[in-house]
C-alpha cells in the first residue's frame, strides 16, 4: 500500500466498503477501480497500484475501494449492478470531502463498471481505461459517453483484442485515443514499469 494512503471505510447504501484513500490539496480527484471480483479482483492489484501512483504523483486525490463482497468490504458480488451503485457512492464521498471527481480509472472488470455508470457524472471529463475485457464481458449496449476515453491495452491481451476493441471503442466516443503497449498480456506480467510510465505519458 502506498504510504499515501490511509485505510478507510464508507457507505454504500446499506453496506461498508474498504477503500485506500489520498487526499491531495487540490480540488482534483479520480476513483479507481478493480478487476473482477470473482476471479481474484481487489483494491491492492498490481495494475491498480500503479494507476493510484500515477495519479497521486500528478496532485490528485485518490480513491480505490473493494466492490462488495472483496476484502473487508460487506455485501455479495452483484453481476455489476450493485457494483455500479458502489462506484457512485465512492465519488460521493469524495464529493463530501469537496473534491471534485473529474476521473475514473478502472482495470479490467472496473473499466467495464466506470464505463456503464448511469446517468454520467457531469464533472468527469476522462475515462482511463485499463484492458477493457470486450472479449469476456458485455460491452455491446453501452451507450456513448460524454467523457472522453483513453484506453490502455497490451497486444498480447487475449480478453482484449485489439480488432475489438477498436470497433467498440467508435460507438464510445468519437475522441476516444487507443494505446497499445508492446509485448503485454491482460495481466500485465513483467511489464509494470512500462505500464506505470506509459500512464504518466498518458495523463500528462
Amino acid at each position: 500500500m502506498s504510504t499515501l494512503e490511509d485505510p478507510f471505510f464508507f457507505k454504500a447504501g446499506a453496506l461498508r466498503l474498504e477503500g485506500r484513500l489520498h487526499l491531495a490539496p487540490g480540488p482534483e480527484a479520480v476513483v479507481i477501480t478493480h478487476p473482477h471480483p470473482l476471479y481474484g479482483g481487489e483494491l491492492d492489484n498490481p495494475v491498480v497500484a500503479v494507476l493510484a501512483d500515477g495519479y497521486q504523483r500528478l496532485g490528485y486525490s485518490t480513491l480505490r475501494f473493494n466492490f462488495r463482497g472483496v476484502g473487508a468490504s460487506e455485501g455479495a458480488y452483484d453481476d455489476g449492478g450493485g457494483e455500479l451503485d458502489d462506484l457512485r457512492a465512492a465519488t460521493e464521498f469524495l464529493a463530501g470531502q469537496g473534491k471534485r471527481v473529474t476521473e475514473l480509472a478502472g482495470y479490467s472488470f472496473g473499466a467495464w463498471i466506470n464505463l456503464r455508470l448511469g446517468p454520467p457524472l457531469a464533472t468527469v471529463r476522462r475515462l482511463l481505461l485499463v484492458a477493457p475485457p470486450v472479449a469476456y464481458l458485455e460491452f455491446d449496449a453501452i451507450p456513448p459517453v460524454s467523457a472522453e476515453p483513453v484506453v490502455i491495452v497490451g497486444d498480447r491481451d487475449s480478453f482484449a483484442p485489439l480488432d475489438l476493441l477498436r470497433q467498440r471503442m467508435t460507438s464510445w466516443h468519437p475522441a476516444g485515443r487507443l494505446h497499445v503497449l508492446p509485448g503485454a498480456d491482460h495481466f500485465y506480467a513483467g511489464a509494470l514499469d512500462r505500464l506505470a510510465h506509459l500512464v504518466e505519458a498518458v495523463l500528462t
